[in-house]
């Protein structure tokens, strides 16, 4: 079912960030079981700075395509969170074979690219890196991670 938050309280002239995770581009997107996404906010040194959710399943797969639609209210004001801080995307979907769940592939998205719309960022291959020091893209094919930002401020 997932381990999605409600937004927090306002407070007056700090920002919250809910993020709408719209889909998530793969080349055997239709190959995944019970795919799932893991958001979680990160410091420079990969401490979390806000509790870890997990989205339910994803509604739909087509092409390409793995489909949530689901958003994620990120638990702390913007205006407190650390420089360097970034909210990481991981993408996870359980293997039968091996009868756990695991990590597919990772996206983030730093403190300049918070602004309100539509956002498209890149998916790099696994282990999750969370200093961000050794990355390395999944794939050549445009394969993007497709978000939706809205602020809320007081």
């Amino acid at each position: 079912p997932g381990t999605l938050l409600p937004r927090l309280p306002s407070e007056p002239g700090m920002t919250l960030l809910t993020i709408n995770i719209e889909k998530i581009g793969l080349k055997d997107a239709g190959q995944c079981i019970d795919p799932y996404i893991t958001v979680s906010v990160k410091d420079l040194n990969g401490i979390d700075l806000t509790p870890v959710q997990d989205t339910p399943v994803a509604l739909r797969k087509e092409d390409t395509y793995v489909h949530f639609n689901v958003d994620i209210e990120i638990q702390k004001h913007i205006e407190k969170l650390t420089k360097g801080a970034a909210i990481f995307f991981e993408f996870k979907h359980y293997k039968p074979k091996k009868r756990f769940t695991s990590t597919k592939c990772f996206a983030f998205m730093e403190m300049d690219e918070i602004k309100p719309g539509a956002i498209v960022i890149e998916l790099y291959k696994k282990p999750t890196d969370f200093k961000r020091k050794k990355l390395q893209l999944l794939t050549k094919k445009p394969l993007y991670l497709h978000l939706h930002q809205t602020l809320h401020k007081e």
